[in-house]
C-alpha cells in the first residue's frame, strides 16, 4: 500500500505535445509516458532530481516512441508498451495488453487496449490515484484520427473510458483543445456547458496556459465524440435513428475535413 501520492509532472515539448513524468516517492520509481523529445525529458528529470526507471509507451508513432533507445541507453530504463505493437516499439522489454496491470513502485496501472488511432494503442489507468494517460486515443473535446483502425474499434475503445469515475484526470498527448472546441461547437451548438467551456479554453490559450488535464465527467458533457447518443447532435447530423457507431463515424468524418 502506497504512502505517497503518485506525482505527475507535465511539460510541453515539440510543437504541441505534452510529456509526463510519473514518480513514486517511496521507491524512487520514475516513468515517462512516451518519448517525444529526449532533451526536454532529460531537462525535466534534472529539474525534479529524479532518475528515469521506466518508459510507458502508448503506441508506436515517432513522437511517442522515437526517443526510446536513446533514453534506454543513457539510463538503463525498462520499456513497457503494447503487446499488439511490440515489433514496432523500439527497445520494448515488457509487452502489456487489455486486462494486464503494471506496477510503478507502489502505484498500479490497469492497461486497456484502445485500437483506432493505431492498431495496438493502449492507455494506462492508475485507478487508485484517479489519473489516466490516454495518449492519442482521447483528446480534450476530441479523439485521435483513425490512422489504422475503424470507427467501430475507436468507439469501442472510447466506451471503455466512459465507465471510469467522472473525476478521473485524463492526461492526453497533445494540446489540440482550441481547434477541437471550435469543431465541437459546430456539431453541438445547443450545448450550454460546451459554450462555457470554450470561453474558458480561449482564455487559457490566450494566456498560453495548458488545457490539460481534463476529466471524464467534463468530456462526457462537452466532447462530441463521446456523445453520439445525444438527440441534438443526431438531429443536426440528420441521423435520428442511426446507431451510436454510425453517428460517431460521421462526427469523425466531419472533423477530418473541418
Amino acid at each position: 500500500m502506497s504512502n505517497s501520492p503518485l506525482e505527475v509532472h507535465m511539460f510541453p515539448c515539440l510543437e504541441d505535445n505534452y510529456c509526463y513524468l510519473l514518480h513514486d516517492e517511496d521507491t524512487g520509481a520514475t516513468a515517462v509516458i512516451d518519448t517525444p523529445d529526449v532533451p526536454a525529458i532529460e531537462q525535466a528529470l534534472k529539474s525534479r532530481g529524479w532518475q528515469l526507471t521506466h518508459i510507458l509507451n502508448t503506441h508506436h508513432h515517432w513522437d511517442h516512441a522515437g526517443g526510446n533507445l536513446e533514453l534506454k541507453q543513457k539510463t538503463g530504463c525498462t520499456i513497457v508498451g503494447p503487446k499488439a505493437e511490440k515489433d514496432r516499439i523500439p527497445g520494448i522489454d515488457i509487452a502489456v495488453g487489455d486486462g494486464d496491470s503494471f506496477d510503478l513502485g507502489q502505484h498500479t496501472a490497469q492497461v486497456f487496449d484502445t485500437p483506432g488511432h493505431t492498431s495496438g494503442h493502449i492507455v494506462y489507468h492508475f485507478e487508485k490515484d484517479g489519473v489516466a494517460f490516454v495518449g492519442d486515443t482521447l483528446f480534450s473535446m476530441g479523439c485521435g484520427r483513425l490512422f489504422e483502425g475503424t470507427p467501430e474499434q475507436m468507439w469501442h475503445s472510447l466506451s471503455k473510458l466512459l465507465v471510469w469515475p467522472d473525476n478521473t484526470l485524463l492526461y492526453c498527448a497533445h494540446e489540440y483543445t482550441l481547434s477541437n472546441a471550435r469543431f465541437a461547437a459546430s456539431i453541438d451548438p445547443g450545448n450550454t456547458q460546451l459554450a462555457a467551456r470554450i470561453e474558458e479554453v480561449e482564455r487559457l490559450r490566450a494566456n498560453r496556459q495548458a488545457t490539460i488535464p481534463t476529466t471524464v465527467g467534463l468530456e462526457k458533457k462537452t466532447n462530441p465524440f463521446l456523445r453520439p447518443d445525444d438527440p441534438g447532435i443526431r438531429k443536426l447530423l440528420a441521423m435520428p435513428d442511426a446507431n451510436d457507431t454510425a453517428v460517431f463515424a460521421e462526427i469523425r468524418r466531419r472533423k477530418d475535413s473541418f
